[in-house]
Order: C-alpha cells, then sequence, then structure tokens
C-alpha cells in the first residue's frame, strides 16, 4: 500500500466523513439577534459531496436561514473512540439554499426511508449546500483548512454514474443481496443480515440496515455504471477470499 493510501489528502478524509455520516450538527445565526445556533440535522450528500438537507419551514433554523443563508455542518467521525479528540472531524461552511432537484430527493429518501412521508408535504423542503471551505480537524496537530474546489469531487468525466446510480442500487439489492450482505460483515466486518445499498457515487457506496449506516469506498473513484460494477464484483472476490480464509 502506498503511503497516499496510508495518509489520505485531507479533501478525501473531508468527503470521506460528508459521505458517511448521516447527521450533522448544523449551525445557523438566530434570525432574532444573530446568536450563534447549533441543531442535529439528518444529511445526505449529491454525487460531487455537497451535503443535503431536508428540514421543516417551522424549524428555527429555517427561519435563520431566512434571513442569513450562510451555515455551517459539523461532521462528527470520533463515534467509539477511547479519546475521541484523537477522531477525524470536520466542519463545512458555506450557504444552504432550497432546491427542487428530483435527485437530490432521491438520494436523500434512499437514504433515509422514514423521510419519505415528509418529503411531500408543502412545509418540508430539501436545501442543498454550497461549499466555500472546510476545516477538517483529523487529531492532535494535524488540522486543515480545504478550499471549495478541493473539498468538492469534480465530477467531469463521471456524469454518467448519476443516470446509472437507480438502477445498479436496485440489481445490487435485488439480485445480489448476498454480496451486499458479504460487503457489510467480511469487509467493514459489521454484524446483522439484510443490509441494503443506498447510494452509489463515483467514492463509494452507501449501506443501511434499519437505523445503521455505513460506507464502503472503492480503491478508486469510478467513472460510469460499468466500471462501478467492476469494483463492486472485485470487493465481493476480496470478501469471499477473506471468508474461505477465516474457514481454512
Amino acid at each position: 500500500m502506498s503511503k497516499a493510501q496510508n495518509n489520505p489528502a485531507p479533501e478525501i478524509v473531508s468527503r470521506r466523513l460528508i459521505r458517511s455520516r448521516d447527521r450533522a450538527v448544523l449551525s445557523t445565526l438566530l434570525a432574532e439577534d444573530d446568536s450563534p445556533y447549533g441543531s442535529l440535522v439528518m444529511t445526505a450528500c449529491n454525487h460531487s459531496a455537497q451535503p443535503i438537507l431536508l428540514i421543516s419551514d417551522l424549524a428555527e433554523h429555517t427561519k435563520n436561514l431566512n434571513k442569513d443563508n450562510r451555515a455551517s455542518l459539523l461532521f462528527d467521525g470520533t463515534m467509539g473512540l477511547n479519546n475521541p479528540l484523537t477522531g477525524d472531524r470536520v466542519t463545512v461552511l458555506g450557504t444552504l439554499s432550497r432546491t427542487e432537484d428530483p435527485a437530490v430527493l432521491a438520494r436523500y429518501t434512499s437514504r433515509h426511508p422514514e423521510s419519505e412521508m415528509f418529503a411531500g408535504f408543502d412545509d418540508f423542503n430539501f436545501y442543498q449546500m454550497k461549499v466555500e471551505r472546510a476545516h477538517l480537524v483529523a487529531g492532535f496537530g494535524m488540522i486543515h483548512w480545504i478550499d471549495a474546489e478541493k473539498v468538492e469531487f469534480d465530477l467531469s468525466g463521471h456524469e454518467g454514474l448519476a443516470e446509472a446510480e437507480a438502477d445498479v442500487i436496485s440489481h445490487m439489492n435485488d439480485d445480489h443481496a448476498d454480496a451486499v450482505q458479504l460487503y457489510a460483515g467480511k469487509l467493514l466486518g459489521l454484524p446483522g443480515d439484510g443490509w441494503n445499498i443506498t447510494g452509489l457515487d463515483p467514492e463509494g457506496c452507501d449501506l443501511r440496515l434499519g437505523g445503521e449506516t455505513a460506507r464502503l469506498d472503492f480503491e478508486k473513484p469510478v467513472e460510469n455504471a460499468e466500471a462501478a460494477r467492476a469494483a463492486l464484483v472485485k470487493m465481493v472476490k476480496a470478501a469471499r477470499a477473506q471468508e474461505d480464509i477465516r474457514k481454512s
């Protein structure tokens, strides 16, 4: 394994956090006096890793955004660590604006199936963040400010994958459920049966079982459906090889 693989670039670490976490702390400015205000939100992201939210018009943070749409999202990767301060976390800064992009709805509701009933309500709307920069803390002394063009994944040459995403996911969940289970159980070491893929992007795929979510990263970004399927097949072979070793 190369040094670059052992020590991924700060922007890659940041995107992995954004893509893998299903929730974040949203910070806005109170509409009444500009005091800082933090709240818990459930998140997803598009293929370039721009965060997506589904929030109610009645929520305090939405009232704040209506006055000033500047915001930050803190994605926390420190859960389960004996010393959380040694873990990765990234604060993404930008502006949040409403969107009616059908792709946004599809990715969010796939990640959060329970949200589908709210997505059709008149007083619930999707918001997408235009990232301006990010602040990564990856343990003691490993602190980086990252510009937007590095935080977001460059989709040039990868556009076709989004069009094929739903078909690839359906094919894997319906016809290769055993492979998805191998991803979760053997490659990620996760307990439980019945894991499903909920999202697929150039850098990996998202998995879910009940209220648990997980992220499986590709070795390298994939450009289209064919490349994604090749990467998924390669990971199945790796998982089965691990299974064979444990049985021997």
